[in-house]
């Protein structure tokens, strides 16, 4: 059953995936090539103190997230290699994972639970 709503959601999420890709890979770029750790393992909007120990895994997770996120956009589009299903089952998980692991990372980098107070 292939409703005319289901279609039309389908091209919003494919078109959605456009500036996803772009903003990963740029981060992925800035902090690769830029050395800029403004936007690594953020919380609450803010770097963690020591943002360059974390640099590597926050560029590797947007490095690959984006990648990933391209190669469904070619798929789809130039090869068409993909069936509906596949491709929004691969950039459903992607997105998520991506989200997840920075979200983590995040965590991780500024510490789990509240700082103690000295004093």
């Amino acid at each position: 059953m292939n409703l005319p709503s289901v279609f039309i959601f389908n091209w919003i999420f494919l078109l959605a995936l456009f500036p996803v890709a772009f903003f990963w890979l740029r981060r992925a770029y800035r902090i690769l090539v830029k050395r800029d750790f403004s936007e690594v393992a953020l919380k609450k909007g803010l770097p963690p103190p020591n943002a360059e120990k974390y640099a590597p895994y926050e560029m590797v997770i947007n490095l690959v997230g984006g990648v990933i996120v391209v190669g469904v956009l070619v798929a789809v589009l130039g090869f068409q290699a993909l069936a509906s299903e596949d491709w929004i089952a691969v950039a459903g998980v992607t997105l998520w994972m991506k989200l997840l692991a920075s979200f983590a990372l995040g965590r991780q980098a500024h510490g789990l639970g509240p700082g103690r107070k000295k004093g």
